[in-house]
């Protein structure tokens, strides 16, 4: 894929990750073992989740094929700085162009968005300032290539969102999670 054809994913793929940091930045000891909007998932495995989606993504974008099922490392603290450094890894390997990049730039911002607002909504971070543009660029791509027979277990049915629903409202609600 050419730089420019890219160049506008990546972007907002950059704004995605920053965001994600920031909510990062919130999580505290105190609030590991909340219940997240993700299954069976608490706050610390979310957290870890998050945090290792850059460097799974890297992965991939150099031909390895990372085990998403697999639990990802746990950390313990610091949260915002560990997924900062592997999503600057990822921007940096998107502008050196590395690998053929099996999955869109789009794909990995609609990941990040998705768990940015279960993160959010799990710590009571304020979901209302988080970056529209990201979340309405990983709805559209979710909207464009998940289906019923494809959604797995990563994303359960499609929920209901009122219609005064905000972007990340929209985007949890279509990745199967109960929007208030």
């Amino acid at each position: 894929m050419a730089d420019a054809d890219w160049g506008d994913e990546v972007r907002v793929l950059a704004k995605a990750l920053d965001q994600a940091g920031d909510v990062l930045d919130q999580v505290h000891p105190n609030l590991l073992a909340r219940p997240t909007p993700c299954g069976d998932w608490d706050v610390a495995a979310l957290a870890d989740h998050l945090i290792a989606a850059p460097g799974k993504f890297l992965t991939m974008m150099r031909g390895g094929e990372p085990d998403w099922s697999a639990p990802a490392a746990h950390v313990g603290e610091g949260w915002g700085p560990a997924f900062r450094a592997s999503g600057d890894d990822l921007i940096h390997a998107w502008h050196e162009g590395v690998g053929d990049a099996p999955v869109s730039a789009d794909w990995q911002t609609a990941e990040v968005a998705v768990h940015t607002w279960d993160l959010a909504t799990a710590i009571g971070a304020r979901v209302d300032r988080l970056d529209q543009e990201v979340a309405d660029r990983g709805l559209a791509f979710m909207r464009a290539n998940l289906t019923a027979d494809n959604r797995g277990p990563a994303f359960g049915a499609e929920q209901t969102a009122s219609d005064d629903a905000g972007s990340y409202q929209r985007l949890a609600a279509y990745a199967g999670r109960t929007v208030r």
